[in-house]
Protein backbone atom coordinates (compact mmCIF):
# COMPACT_ATOMS: atom_id res chain seq x y z
CA UNK A 1 0.00 0.00 0.00
CA UNK A 2 1.59 3.16 -1.34
CA UNK A 3 -1.40 5.95 -0.37
CA UNK A 4 -0.15 9.13 0.09
CA UNK A 5 -0.33 10.71 3.41
CA UNK A 6 -1.93 13.91 3.97
CA UNK A 7 0.49 16.72 4.32
CA UNK A 8 -1.38 18.90 6.59
CA UNK A 9 -0.37 18.66 10.21
CA UNK A 10 -2.98 16.59 12.13
CA UNK A 11 -3.74 19.67 14.51
CA UNK A 12 -4.39 21.55 11.50
CA UNK A 13 -7.28 18.63 10.18
CA UNK A 14 -8.91 17.13 12.90
CA UNK A 15 -10.29 13.42 12.41
CA UNK A 16 -14.22 13.07 11.78
CA UNK A 17 -16.34 10.46 10.28
CA UNK A 18 -16.93 12.71 7.00
CA UNK A 19 -12.43 12.64 6.67
CA UNK A 20 -12.63 8.59 7.69
CA UNK A 21 -14.94 7.89 4.78
CA UNK A 22 -13.26 10.33 2.06
CA UNK A 23 -10.19 9.25 3.13
CA UNK A 24 -11.07 5.40 2.53
CA UNK A 25 -12.78 6.66 -0.68
CA UNK A 26 -9.36 8.06 -1.75
CA UNK A 27 -7.43 4.59 -0.47
CA UNK A 28 -9.82 2.53 -2.60
CA UNK A 29 -9.34 4.97 -5.67
CA UNK A 30 -5.95 4.26 -5.81
CA UNK A 31 -5.45 0.88 -5.52
CA UNK A 32 -8.51 -0.64 -5.18
CA UNK A 33 -11.24 -1.92 -2.32
CA UNK A 34 -9.08 -4.83 -1.85
CA UNK A 35 -6.49 -2.58 -0.44
CA UNK A 36 -8.90 -0.37 2.13
CA UNK A 37 -8.10 -2.18 5.26
CA UNK A 38 -8.39 0.13 8.98
CA UNK A 39 -4.49 0.00 8.62
CA UNK A 40 -3.52 1.48 5.26
CA UNK A 41 -6.61 4.22 5.90
CA UNK A 42 -4.86 5.09 9.17
CA UNK A 43 -1.47 5.39 7.20
CA UNK A 44 -2.99 7.51 4.41
CA UNK A 45 -5.00 9.59 7.16
CA UNK A 46 -1.53 10.37 9.12
CA UNK A 47 -2.96 8.87 12.30
CA UNK A 48 -3.21 5.05 14.55
CA UNK A 49 -5.05 2.57 13.45
CA UNK A 50 -7.26 3.18 16.74
CA UNK A 51 -8.16 6.24 16.31
CA UNK A 52 -10.37 5.40 13.38
CA UNK A 53 -12.62 3.46 15.96
CA UNK A 54 -13.63 6.50 17.38
CA UNK A 55 -15.65 7.47 14.02
CA UNK A 56 -16.58 3.97 12.45
CA UNK A 57 -17.40 0.95 14.67
CA UNK A 58 -15.87 -1.88 12.56
CA UNK A 59 -14.53 -2.28 8.63
CA UNK A 60 -18.44 -3.00 7.98
CA UNK A 61 -19.62 -0.09 9.30
CA UNK A 62 -16.54 1.84 7.08
CA UNK A 63 -17.57 -0.04 4.05
CA UNK A 64 -21.42 1.03 4.74
CA UNK A 65 -20.28 4.91 5.82
CA UNK A 66 -17.59 4.57 2.58
CA UNK A 67 -21.15 3.16 -0.10
CA UNK A 68 -22.87 5.97 1.65
CA UNK A 69 -20.48 8.85 0.32
CA UNK A 70 -20.42 6.84 -3.25
CA UNK A 71 -24.53 6.92 -3.36
CA UNK A 72 -24.03 10.87 -2.07
CA UNK A 73 -22.02 11.50 -5.28
CA UNK A 74 -24.65 10.20 -7.19
CA UNK A 75 -27.40 11.90 -6.20
CA UNK A 76 -25.22 15.40 -6.28
CA UNK A 77 -24.50 14.84 -10.04
CA UNK A 78 -28.08 13.31 -10.10
CA UNK A 79 -29.70 16.48 -9.12
CA UNK A 80 -27.31 18.78 -11.56
CA UNK A 81 -28.62 17.12 -14.68
CA UNK A 82 -30.46 19.60 -16.46
CA UNK A 83 -33.10 17.80 -18.87
CA UNK A 84 -37.12 18.23 -20.18
CA UNK A 85 -39.52 18.28 -17.15
CA UNK A 86 -41.21 14.72 -17.30
CA UNK A 87 -44.04 15.65 -18.26
CA UNK A 88 -42.69 16.23 -21.93
CA UNK A 89 -40.08 13.96 -21.93
CA UNK A 90 -39.43 11.22 -19.02
CA UNK A 91 -37.21 9.12 -21.09
CA UNK A 92 -34.59 11.60 -21.65
CA UNK A 93 -35.27 13.20 -18.45
CA UNK A 94 -34.40 10.11 -16.44
CA UNK A 95 -31.67 8.68 -19.28
CA UNK A 96 -29.97 12.00 -18.28
CA UNK A 97 -30.17 11.14 -14.63
CA UNK A 98 -28.96 7.39 -14.98
CA UNK A 99 -25.91 8.31 -17.23
CA UNK A 100 -25.07 10.78 -14.57
CA UNK A 101 -25.08 7.96 -12.03
CA UNK A 102 -22.88 6.27 -14.44
CA UNK A 103 -19.97 9.28 -14.67
CA UNK A 104 -19.50 8.24 -10.34
CA UNK A 105 -19.28 4.35 -11.45
CA UNK A 106 -16.82 5.46 -13.96
CA UNK A 107 -15.12 7.22 -11.42
CA UNK A 108 -14.98 4.99 -8.77
CA UNK A 109 -14.58 1.06 -10.42
CA UNK A 110 -14.64 -0.41 -7.46
CA UNK A 111 -17.94 0.98 -6.00
CA UNK A 112 -20.16 -1.40 -7.80
CA UNK A 113 -18.84 -4.14 -5.89
CA UNK A 114 -19.18 -2.38 -2.69
CA UNK A 115 -22.31 -1.21 -3.67
CA UNK A 116 -23.71 -4.93 -4.30
CA UNK A 117 -22.40 -6.45 -0.73
CA UNK A 118 -24.13 -3.75 1.55
CA UNK A 119 -27.60 -4.90 2.86
CA UNK A 120 -28.88 -1.23 4.31
CA UNK A 121 -30.67 1.50 2.63
CA UNK A 122 -28.63 5.00 3.37
CA UNK A 123 -30.58 8.56 3.24
CA UNK A 124 -29.00 9.43 0.07
CA UNK A 125 -30.08 5.79 -1.73
CA UNK A 126 -33.46 7.13 -1.00
CA UNK A 127 -33.49 10.17 -1.77
CA UNK A 128 -31.96 8.99 -5.49
CA UNK A 129 -34.72 6.66 -5.82
CA UNK A 130 -37.01 9.37 -4.68
CA UNK A 131 -36.21 10.88 -7.47
CA UNK A 132 -36.26 8.41 -10.26
CA UNK A 133 -40.25 7.71 -9.26
CA UNK A 134 -41.11 11.48 -9.36
CA UNK A 135 -39.69 11.52 -13.08
CA UNK A 136 -42.62 8.18 -13.67
CA UNK A 137 -45.07 9.46 -11.37
CA UNK A 138 -45.26 13.28 -13.24
CA UNK A 139 -45.25 11.12 -16.84
CA UNK A 140 -48.27 9.12 -15.27
CA UNK A 141 -47.02 6.11 -14.09
CA UNK A 142 -48.70 3.69 -11.58
CA UNK A 143 -46.82 3.35 -8.75
CA UNK A 144 -47.72 -0.60 -9.78
CA UNK A 145 -45.63 0.45 -13.06
CA UNK A 146 -42.99 2.32 -11.15
CA UNK A 147 -42.77 -0.80 -8.63
CA UNK A 148 -41.80 -2.79 -11.82
CA UNK A 149 -39.83 -0.64 -13.66
CA UNK A 150 -37.75 0.18 -10.44
CA UNK A 151 -36.80 -3.79 -10.34
CA UNK A 152 -36.67 -4.52 -14.25
CA UNK A 153 -33.54 -1.12 -14.22
CA UNK A 154 -31.92 -2.97 -11.14
CA UNK A 155 -28.52 -1.88 -10.23
CA UNK A 156 -28.06 -0.09 -14.04
CA UNK A 157 -30.66 2.56 -11.92
CA UNK A 158 -27.41 3.51 -10.19
CA UNK A 159 -25.03 3.69 -13.36
CA UNK A 160 -23.90 0.36 -13.88
CA UNK A 161 -24.99 -3.15 -14.60
CA UNK A 162 -24.48 -6.76 -12.28
CA UNK A 163 -22.53 -9.21 -14.29
CA UNK A 164 -23.16 -12.75 -14.59
CA UNK A 165 -19.42 -13.33 -14.15
CA UNK A 166 -17.67 -11.31 -12.57
CA UNK A 167 -13.66 -11.61 -10.43
CA UNK A 168 -13.89 -10.04 -7.09
CA UNK A 169 -11.62 -6.56 -7.09
CA UNK A 170 -7.95 -7.44 -6.78
CA UNK A 171 -8.30 -10.94 -8.21
CA UNK A 172 -6.60 -12.09 -11.45
CA UNK A 173 -9.08 -14.43 -13.33
CA UNK A 174 -7.85 -16.65 -16.03
CA UNK A 175 -10.74 -18.98 -16.01
CA UNK A 176 -11.50 -17.77 -19.41
CA UNK A 177 -8.73 -17.93 -22.04
CA UNK A 178 -8.93 -18.13 -25.51
CA UNK A 179 -6.86 -20.74 -25.32
CA UNK A 180 -9.93 -22.56 -23.54
CA UNK A 181 -12.60 -21.21 -26.09
CA UNK A 182 -10.50 -22.50 -28.83
CA UNK A 183 -10.68 -26.61 -27.67
CA UNK A 184 -14.06 -25.63 -26.98
CA UNK A 185 -14.75 -23.85 -30.26
CA UNK A 186 -16.84 -27.32 -31.26
CA UNK A 187 -18.73 -27.49 -28.17
CA UNK A 188 -19.76 -23.92 -28.14
CA UNK A 189 -19.85 -22.33 -31.42
CA UNK A 190 -21.97 -19.86 -31.38
CA UNK A 191 -20.50 -18.30 -28.08
CA UNK A 192 -17.12 -18.48 -29.84
CA UNK A 193 -18.20 -17.12 -32.75
CA UNK A 194 -19.76 -14.18 -30.95
CA UNK A 195 -16.74 -13.50 -28.54
CA UNK A 196 -14.64 -13.31 -31.62
CA UNK A 197 -16.51 -10.30 -33.30
CA UNK A 198 -17.28 -8.78 -30.07
CA UNK A 199 -14.80 -6.43 -28.11
CA UNK A 200 -14.70 -3.60 -25.32
CA UNK A 201 -11.83 -2.06 -26.14
CA UNK A 202 -12.10 1.12 -24.59
CA UNK A 203 -11.04 0.41 -20.85
CA UNK A 204 -12.15 4.44 -19.73
CA UNK A 205 -15.96 3.31 -21.00
CA UNK A 206 -15.91 -0.26 -19.14
CA UNK A 207 -16.76 -1.15 -15.34
CA UNK A 208 -16.48 -4.65 -15.08
CA UNK A 209 -15.85 -7.63 -17.53
CA UNK A 210 -18.56 -6.88 -19.87
CA UNK A 211 -20.17 -3.92 -18.84
CA UNK A 212 -19.03 -0.72 -21.53
CA UNK A 213 -20.74 1.88 -22.13
CA UNK A 214 -22.36 0.92 -25.57
CA UNK A 215 -23.83 -2.10 -23.76
CA UNK A 216 -24.74 -0.41 -20.87
CA UNK A 217 -26.44 2.17 -22.92
CA UNK A 218 -28.42 -0.08 -25.15
CA UNK A 219 -29.60 -1.92 -22.15
CA UNK A 220 -30.85 1.62 -20.97
CA UNK A 221 -32.70 2.34 -24.06
CA UNK A 222 -34.63 -1.08 -24.20
CA UNK A 223 -35.89 -1.26 -21.10
CA UNK A 224 -36.34 2.62 -21.06
CA UNK A 225 -38.57 1.77 -24.54
CA UNK A 226 -40.50 -0.77 -23.47
CA UNK A 227 -41.19 0.33 -20.24
CA UNK A 228 -43.13 3.56 -22.32
CA UNK A 229 -45.07 1.05 -24.20
CA UNK A 230 -46.30 -0.44 -21.28
CA UNK A 231 -47.19 3.47 -20.02
CA UNK A 232 -49.05 3.83 -23.47
CA UNK A 233 -51.18 0.54 -22.83
CA UNK A 234 -52.24 0.86 -19.56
Amino acid sequence: MTAQRETEPQSRIPLSRDRVLRGAVAVADEGGLDTLTMRNLAEALGVEAMSLYYHVANKEALLDGVAEVIVGEVLAEAETVEGPAPEEDWKTAMRLRILAARQVMLRHRWAPYLIETRTTMNPALLHYYHGLLEIWRRAGFSYDLAHHAMHALGSRALGFTQELFEPAPGSDDESVTDEMFEKMADQLPYLVEMLGEISHDDPETTIGWCDDQTEFEFGLDLLLDGLEQRRLTG
